[in-house]
């Protein structure tokens, strides 16, 4: 007689990403019903706009504080912040939809304390190299360029794998490649936003990172330097 199976269809995804996914949507939730009128009466439809200006990363007080030296709470608080607020339902839904997908695939390698190292380290980054290289007064907001770490991370993983097939590691790169063309091309169509540079910041945080904090990555590292 055959044995049921209790084998789910579906990997379930590793905690640390919902621990990273779910502030978000918690956050969109009650955004988006306060923009509806679900929440908040009139005063809910301000809240998307409150929450955008206490905790999305503006340029202008980056440059402040590099400036002055001055580093307050509150401004050093939005290199993080900035990753669990949108502009809108749909740049909140594609952020989750790619951090469950990417954070499966990494999490599933990666131990829990790297991928949070790889997500808010390269969001981090990301911001710095938004407020550094450019001068734009749209803050950035939404979970993209931490994203975009784990995108590098991905990478990584893809070019180790290839070297071990004996592989070309170039084509590691192919899936960044394609998503930095979209948004050059949704740029030169639409007049579109600079937060490429943030998310492309961020990519390559994330995989020089995985460097060091992948499973066997610091061995890896130190025999390299020792053949050298």
């Amino acid at each position: 007689m055959t044995q049921p199976s209790h084998n789910s269809p579906l990997n379930p995804l590793p905690p640390v990403v919902w621990l990273l996914t779910l502030p978000i949507v918690a956050v969109e939730i009650v955004l988006s019903a306060g923009d509806r009128g679900f929440a908040g009466g009139a005063a809910g439809i301000g809240w998307r706009s409150a929450a955008i200006e206490d905790y999305a990363f503006y340029d202008v007080l980056f440059d402040r504080m590099i400036a002055t030296g001055e580093v307050l709470p509150g401004d050093l608080m939005r290199l993080v912040s900035y990753l669990f607020v949108n502009y809108s339902f749909t740049q909140a839904l594609f952020a989750v939809v790619l951090l469950l997908a990417l954070g499966k695939m990494v999490g599933e390698v990666f131990k829990p304390v790297a991928v949070v190292a790889v997500f808010f380290v390269s969001g981090i980054v990301g911001a710095m190299a938004y407020g550094l290289l450019l001068d734009e007064a749209r803050p950035l907001t939404s979970a993209y360029p931490a994203v975009y770490g784990l995108i590098g991370a991905f990478t990584y993983l893809l070019s180790v794998n290839l070297a071990a097939r004996g592989d070309s590691r170039f084509g590691a790169f192919s899936l960044i490649g394609f998503l930095m063309g979209i948004q050059l091309l949704f740029s030169l169509l639409f007049n579109s936003t600079n937060d490429w540079v943030a998310d492309l910041a961020g990519f390559f945080t994330g995989f020089g990172l995985s460097f060091v904090i992948s499973p066997g990555g610091w061995r890896r590292v130190l025999s390299r330097m020792r053949q050298r």
